[in-house]
C-alpha cells in the first residue's frame, strides 16, 4: 500500500516520555519529517492578535521575521533560509496556520519528503488550538510508567518545579489524553506505551504506520543513526538516543525516586497507572502532608489554567483572521501559491 496522506503529525506525551526517541523514528521514514522541538508554533498562536490582520502583507513580513529571527523560537534548529521561509509566508494564504504549515512544508521539502509533523510534549495541553489551525491534523500520545516519567522530569536541569507538579502533569497528560481519544476518535488520535516501543520497536511502529496510513520503514527502527546527526551532545538528557532502542531504562524509578517520593507518586496516580497497563509495585501509603501538597498544586493548577482558557476565549472574539491553514497536499515538490490581491 502506498498512501498519499499529508495530514500533520503531531506528537505529545508527559515530557521525559520518550518522545525525542518518538520523534527521531518518525523523521527517519522516508516519507515523514518531524524536526526536533521548535518553540514558535503556540507562541505565535498566543501572540496572534498582536500580528495583526495578516491579509495585510506588512503584517505577514513581520510574522515571518518574528518566526525566523525571534528570541526563543528555535527556527535554527530547522536548518532553513529564513529568507526563503519569509518568502513563502508572505506571499501564503493569510492565516497564521498557513504561515506556520509553511514552515514544516519548506522543512519537509529540503528533505525530499511528503508529509510533516511537529513533536512537543506539552501539546497534550494545546490539543484545541492545533486543531483549530490543522483541522486534519493526527495525534500520536506516547505514554510512559509514571513513575519513571516523574523521576526523570523531576531531575532534570531546565525543569523548574518539583516531584508534585512532575506527578500531577503526568496525570493531567493521560487523562487528556482518554478525552482525547473519545473525542477524536482512532482515526485522529493514537496512543502507544514507551515499554511496548523500546521492547518490540518494529512491532508498535507497525501499528503506527497503520495509523498514519504509511508502510512502515525498516529505518524507523535504527533512529539513532540520525540522533548522532541532530541531537547535540549538550543536550546530554537526550543522549540516549545515540544508543540503538533497548529498555534499560524501564523501572530506573526504583532507583531514582526517595522512598516518600516512590510512596506518593505510586499512590497519587494508582488508578491511572493500573489503567494504562502498568504493576503497581506496593509501596507505603504516603505521609498525609505530602498528599496534602500535591491536592494543592493540582488546585492552584487547575485555577491557572481556567484563567488562561478564559483569557483565549477571548481573544478568540477578537481575531481578524481565521487562522486554520490554507495549505494541504504533498509538501515535497509543492510550491506556496500567492495569495490574490484582493485576499
Amino acid at each position: 500500500m502506498t498512501s498519499q496522506s499529508h495530514r500533520p503529525v503531531f506528537v505529545l506525551g508527559c515530557p521525559r516520555s520518550g518522545t525525542t526517541l518518538l520523534q527521531q523514528m518518525l523523521h527517519s521514514h522516508r516519507r515523514l519529517a518531524v524536526p526536533s522541538e521548535t518553540r514558535f508554533v503556540h507562541v505565535a498562536y498566543a501572540r496572534r492578535l498582536g500580528f495583526g490582520d495578516l491579509r495585510a502583507e506588512p503584517n505577514r513580513r513581520a510574522l515571518a521575521e518574528w518566526i525566523t529571527a525571534g528570541e526563543g523560537t528555535k527556527f535554527d534548529v530547522l536548518g532553513l533560509d529564513p529568507g526563503a521561509v519569509a518568502g513563502d509566508i508572505v506571499h501564503g494564504p493569510p492565516t497564521l496556520g498557513s504561515a506556520l504549515a509553511a514552515v514544516f512544508r519548506r522543512y519537509a521539502r529540503e528533505h525530499g519528503k511528503a508529509r510533516w509533523g511537529d513533536k512537543r510534549p506539552s501539546y497534550f495541553r494545546k490539543v484545541p488550538m492545533l486543531l483549530r489551525m490543522f483541522p486534519d491534523a493526527q495525534f500520536v500520545h506516547l505514554v510512559r510508567d509514571g513513575r519513571d516519567a516523574v523521576s526523570s522530569l523531576a531531575r532534570m536541569p531546565w525543569y523548574d518545579g518539583d516531584v508534585y507538579s512532575a506527578a500531577l502533569t503526568w496525570r493531567e497528560a493521560v487523562d487528556t489524553g482518554s478525552r482525547l481519544a473519545r473525542r477524536l476518535g482512532p482515526g485522529r488520535y493514537f496512543e502507544m506505551r514507551y515499554e511496548d516501543l523500546v521492547a518490540e520497536p518494529e512491532r508498535s511502529l507497525v501499528a503506527l504506520c497503520g495509523f498514519l496510513e504509511e508502510e512502515y520503514d525498516e529505518a524507523m527502527a535504527e533512529p539513532h543513526h540520525h540522533a548522532r546527526r541532530t541531537v547535540p551532545a549538550e543536550r546530554r538528557w537526550h543522549l540516549r538516543t545515540h544508543e540503538a532502542v533497548n529498555d534499560r531504562n524501564v523501572g530506573a524509578w526504583a532507583m531514582r525516586m526517595r522512598p516518600w517520593e516512590a510512596d506518593l507518586v505510586e499512590h497519587v496516580l494508582a488508578d491511572r497507572l493500573r489503567r494504562h497497563g502498568y504493576a503497581l509495585a506496593g509501596r507505603d501509603r504516603p505521609e498525609a502532608a505530602h498528599v496534602v501538597r500535591f491536592r494543592r498544586t493540582a488546585a492552584h493548577r487547575w485555577r491557572a489554567q481556567r484563567a488562561r482558557a478564559i483569557r483565549d476565549r477571548a481573544a478568540r472574539l477578537r481575531e481578524p483572521n481565521p487562522v486554520g491553514s490554507l495549505l494541504t497536499g504533498p509538501a515535497a515538490g509543492s510550491e506556496i501559491l500567492p495569495i490574490s490581491p484582493d485576499q
